[in-house]
């Protein structure tokens, strides 16, 4: 497999894996506006826990990037991923505050601060 190939794979996989943590950042939202419960929420919070892991264990790095990077990717917004870019330069900040947002409201409800 050549380098351009292999980035292209390393772009498809991170791009999946980009959809499947901004839907479970949403979730995880939902949940904490709504009160819903369930193997979604529970699924939710697993997978960002594990992310945050990543993420510190590579120096707040995705590791998905490095390689990327090391397969011929350029530096930038959306070089590692077939998102596009207009998404990926507000992603730690739009999605970072919506899961403390709505890790908050689930405290909240939790801790029977918010009752409905």
């Amino acid at each position: 497999m050549s380098n351009p190939q292999r980035l292209a794979l390393v772009r498809a996989v991170h791009t999946a894996v980009y959809v499947v943590m901004a839907t479970a950042t949403l979730v995880v939202f939902y949940a904490g506006a709504t009160g819903l419960r369930g193997p979604w929420l529970w699924t939710s919070l697993v997978l960002l826990g594990g992310e945050a892991v990543a993420f510190v264990a590579g120096g707040m790095r995705c590791p998905l990037t490095t390689l990327a990077v090391r397969y011929g990717a350029q530096r930038g917004h959306a070089f590692e991923t077939f998102v596009f870019s207009g998404f990926t330069r507000v992603t730690f900040r739009f999605f970072g505050g919506v899961m403390v947002l709505g890790l908050i409201l689930l405290a909240a409800r939790w801790l029977r601060i918010i009752t409905q």
